[in-house]
């Protein structure tokens, strides 16, 4: 059922406590212990609670709490020490090892493709080891200050929680995602709308809403087509559930990923000089980055596949046909 109207509702911070919402939506502390320490401080059994989300925190906190820790000279001193080393690693105010070596252009110069990210577990469009190593790639750039672009899907079930049945059986639990209570803001236009890019399928186009994630100096950029203007509910699930089982819906999602993604990039007016795609779920972007230099530069195929290949970069995962994705030649 589609929702009749859509409200948003941001908490009331006290004004001695702004700087906790800029805090909770870069996940620059999902590795800062003294930060996790500051939004356990604020409420612990909520902050279990919530999954250690800060941001569904700062919606869900009675406003009682967070007065009092407006009046907190402690909490307060310590927000804003937090806030400080937030400002001085994101504003790279000590030079970083890439900013020392290479003179810290601000350019994202590479791109890197991932099917899921395992940055936070209160972000959880992820399964296992391929989204850890995805996350850390993102969290170890930021940390280096590295040009570098994160992209990919924004589930809105991700991958299964598991429990135990009254007859100790496993089973899976799919909870939806709540983007508006998660570090995750929509990518917008000057003029205040969204940023939204098309994907042409053998059924027609498919719209996809890019969002941002902040993980530290480093963007992800995520495409969520499971909006209003797609009426078709196949192209709304593109975007359902990581790893879905059937092939179509498969490769329908590593479509948007390899095509959608490298649009969505240019939208922004970001151009990597390098792709790097982790695993061959985002394949589509070679295909997509030939066309357009056949079709916008002028490039012959094969001059188009030369320059391609030479800018893109893959690693493998999981060398093994079970951790292979491979689609019979209709779908191809």
């Amino acid at each position: 059922m589609r929702p009749i109207r859509t409200f948003t509702v941001v908490p009331s911070l006290p004004p001695g406590l702004h700087f906790l919402r800029e805090i909770a939506y870069n996940l620059f502390w999902a590795w800062d212990h003294e930060a996790i320490d500051l939004f356990r401080r604020l409420d612990r059994d909520l902050w279990e609670a919530v999954y250690h989300n800060p941001v569904r925190m700062l919606g869900s906190i009675e406003q009682s709490q967070l007065e009092e820790a407006a009046e907190d000279d402690a909490f307060v001193s310590h927000m804003k020490r937090v806030y400080g080393h937030l400002i001085d690693y994101t504003a790279a105010v000590t030079p970083t090892w890439y900013g020392k070596t290479y003179g810290g252009d601000s350019e994202p110069c590479a791109a890197y493709f991932s099917a899921e990210y395992a940055v936070t577990d209160c972000i959880p469009i992820y399964s296992g080891g391929l989204g850890v190593l995805a996350g850390d790639y993102l969290k170890s750039a930021s940390d280096l200050g590295l040009p570098l672009v994160g992209v990919g899907l924004l589930y809105q079930k991700g991958y299964f929680r598991q429990y135990l049945n009254a007859d100790g059986w496993q089973q899976e639990l799919y909870p939806d995602n709540d983007f508006y209570n998660m570090a995750i803001e929509p990518e917008k236009h000057e003029d205040g709308t969204p940023v939204i890019i098309t994907v042409e399928y053998p059924t027609g186009p498919v719209l996809a809403q890019v969002w941002r994630i902040q993980v530290g100096r480093v963007a992800m950029l995520m495409l969520d087509t499971n909006i209003e203007a797609n009426s078709n509910p196949i192209d709304r699930d593109i975007t359902d559930q990581l790893y879905i089982a059937g092939q179509e819906i498969r490769i329908r999602q590593e479509m948007m990923l390899g095509i959608g993604g490298v649009r969505a990039l240019e939208t922004l007016g970001i151009h990597p000089v390098v792709y790097h795609m982790n695993e061959g779920h985002s394949a589509f972007l070679a295909l997509e980055r030939i066309c357009r230099l056949i079709t916008e530069h002028g490039l012959s195929f094969s001059e188009a596949r030369e320059v391609v290949s030479a800018t893109n970069i893959f690693t493998t995962h999981t060398p093994v046909p079970a951790g292979i994705d491979v689609f019979p030649v209709q779908l191809i």
